[in-house]
């Protein structure tokens, strides 16, 4: 098991990131492990899985406790081009990607343009970079210009707090509601709007053109209750990555399916870290 993750702050490309990392485990030769994180949380929901495995989480610009300038770049080219420059500047030459929600889509837009740095790869639930996907009811408020300032104007802790309680089937720990609430500042909310403007679902299924150029082993965990994704996109997944592809559907869970499936830590773990 790898040790107690540790906080690191990092300036890159000019940007204070705040990561979680922690010492590797698991085969010698295993590359290090990248894990990128969703909306609105940030790299402390990745802790059990660091625990395991070992590996980086970086809080990503605009979330959590990184920078958040307003001169940032917060769209799907922008947050590509951004990891390009973390993994160079972190001395990431080969590395593995565990990726969930948003960091799921910037995730496999950067693993397209560097398929051969990446060895292993986790897809966890995220808006789909695949045709056919509609984007949830709250992303197409955001997506909303003036609807969604005033959405995010008026948002309250107990509203927001009960929406994401109905991502999952078992109800989310409070620690989990109030640390997710924490980071939901004003400075967040903005870069939210900005990042979800720039993704029309066209425009998504056009950013996933070249996921069959992503050939390393891969692994694909997918939940059949999450309320912002249908349950047919881990299968799609599943068919349109270009190497050899595990899936595993796990039913009675919703968005953050590691919380209502333990056993799903389990799985990312024996995997990332396998021989």
């Amino acid at each position: 098991m790898g040790n107690e993750p540790r906080v690191v702050e990092r300036e890159v490309a000019g940007l204070r990131i705040h990561c979680l990392e922690a010492a590797a485990a698991g085969a010698a030769h295993a590359s290090p492990i990248l894990y990128l994180h969703g909306n609105p949380v940030g790299s402390w929901i990745w802790r059990p899985f660091l625990e395991r495995t070992g590996g980086v989480a970086p809080d990503l610009p605009g979330f959590g406790r990184s920078a958040k300038p307003r001169e940032f770049d917060y769209s799907l080219p922008g947050y590509a081009n951004y990891l390009q420059r973390f993994v160079d500047e972190s001395g990431l030459d080969r590395f593995s990607l565990v990726v969930h929600d948003i960091g799921g889509i910037v995730g496999l837009v950067f693993a397209q343009r560097v398929p051969d740095r990446t060895d292993r790869l986790v897809v966890a639930n995220h808006a789909p970079l695949l045709p056919g996907y509609r984007w949830h009811r709250f992303a197409r408020i955001w997506r909303t210009p003036v609807v969604g300032e005033l959405f995010m104007a008026t948002t309250t802790g107990v509203f927001f707090r009960r929406s994401l309680r109905s991502s999952n089937v078992a109800s989310l720990p409070d620690e989990f509601l109030d640390r997710a609430w924490t980071d939901f500042d004003r400075a967040t909310r903005r870069a939210v709007l900005r990042l979800y403007r720039s993704m029309p679902e066209a425009e998504m299924a056009h950013a996933g053109g070249g996921l069959d150029r992503i050939r390393c082993p891969s692994l694909v965990v997918w939940s059949t209750e999450d309320p912002y994704i249908g349950a047919e996109f881990g299968p799609a997944y599943a068919e349109a990555l270009g190497g050899d592809v595990e899936l595993e559907m796990y039913e009675n869970a919703g968005h953050w399916l590691w919380l209502d499936r333990p056993e799903v830590v389990d799985s990312v773990a024996g995997f990332v870290i396998a021989r």
